[in-house]
């Protein structure tokens, strides 16, 4: 069969184990395939950058011409938030910001590396997590930290999860008939997997988001213990002789879900033993469910109520009893859910979408499968206008 030649925009993603991807035409329309190519163990610079290689040489194999490649980049520090081009001045300001976030943007940095390796001649476009947030007020992006030293350090809460929260808080708009008109609505958006944020937004932008300097602020996640008291770290640091960077991995990789249960960060293994009478299970699946309500009440007060939620991400995709545990606590904003059309929503095929409130309810809650790649991709349209 001869090559089909096509022009094509690359959106990349970087998993916890692979790099999901997906190539959408010129100009910009639907996804027009999709996949994801493992990263070898152990998950690192150099696992990544191959596995960069072997997408490009499956994708040029199929005769699959790539015009412009797009990579999700969590944190773009203080002075990053539009998309941009890839240079090596770009990948040396991402190299200075790698400690904000450890999990993610070294492998980021890798993946553009390997771009620039493997296909050197197409425009490569980093897209930043933190753009949807780059606006916050300044009531709710600001620390209580002397203004001298924030402003010197970029001290602030940046947020995460954008392209997720963007996508999802598009589609809630579309599917509550707000779709071109977002002016005067409330939603809520919660971004729930290995990684977890709820964000408030009003007139279609982020006002208020859990995670905030660092992805460790906010939600209990898969590894990350979310919100700790600052003394709390303090005392890790002299009661137990470690430095900063054990403690930093002690909060980052051994923290969360996997910390609490003692089973690792799978919310499924984790609600399994629940069901069979594990206590510590059960404590980290209510403590998880605990703060994600938590906020979600913190940000109906921030947007003064609240018009429509939704669920996203691995966890609130695919857990109906998660997101049970957490609505359950709602009631009193108006938020119940409908238990069979909520079990009825398992995250995969033609029924991964769909309202989970109660028939008549105060509040349309839903579950919205995200699509970070579409984003990515509209990002590079956009930025090399194509």
């Amino acid at each position: 069969m001869a090559a089909l030649n096509l022009r094509k925009i690359l959106a990349v993603n970087a998993g916890s184990s692979s790099l999901k991807f997906a190539t959408f035409p010129v100009p910009m329309r639907e996804a027009i395939a999709r996949g994801a190519e493992p990263i070898a163990e152990p998950i690192g610079a150099q696992t990544t950058a191959a596995a960069v290689g072997v997408l490009i040489k499956r994708l040029t194999e199929s005769g699959v011409r790539i015009d412009a490649v797009g990579c999700r980049v969590v944190h773009g520090g203080p002075w990053l938030a539009a998309p941009a081009r890839v240079t090596a001045e770009l990948l040396t300001q991402l190299r200075a910001v790698e400690p904000l976030a450890p999990l993610h943007n070294p492998i980021d940095v890798a993946i553009l590396e390997g771009f620039e390796r493997w296909l050197p001649e197409v425009p490569a476009v980093a897209v930043f997590d933190t753009a949807f947030h780059r606006n916050l007020p300044d009531v709710a992006r600001t620390y209580a930290l002397p203004v001298e030293l924030a402003t010197t350090h970029g001290l602030r809460r940046y947020g995460f999860h954008g392209l997720s929260h963007a996508y999802v808080s598009r589609r809630l708009l579309e599917l509550i008939d707000r779709a071109g008109d977002a002016k005067g609505t409330r939603l809520v958006t919660c971004h729930l997997g290995n990684g977890a944020s709820v964000c408030a937004i009003r007139d279609g932008k982020s006002i208020d988001t859990s995670m905030g300097f660092t992805p460790m602020e906010g939600l209990v996640m898969g590894t990350r213990s979310g919100d700790l008291d600052p003394g709390l770290v303090l005392f890790l640091l002299r009661a137990t002789g470690k430095d900063a960077a054990e403690v930093g991995a002690l909060l980052n990789h051994q923290s969360g879900l996997a910390g609490l249960s003692g089973l690792g960060s799978d919310l499924r293994a984790i609600e399994q033993a629940a069901a069979t009478g594990d206590a510590r299970a059960e404590l980290a699946l209510e403590v998880f469910a605990y703060r994600a309500a938590k906020y979600i009440g913190a940000y109906v007060v921030a947007l003064e109520g609240l018009d429509a939620m939704a669920f996203t991400g691995g966890i609130g995709e695919h857990s109906a009893s998660m997101r049970e545990r957490i609505c359950r606590r709602l009631g009193v904003l108006g938020i119940e859910l409908d238990s069979t059309r909520n079990r009825g929503i398992r995250g995969d095929g033609p029924g991964a979408t769909g309202e989970i409130g109660a028939a008549g309810g105060a509040v349309p809650v839903w579950v919205i499968p995200t699509d970070e790649e579409i984003e990515i991709a509209r990002a590079v349209a956009v930025a090399l206008a194509l």
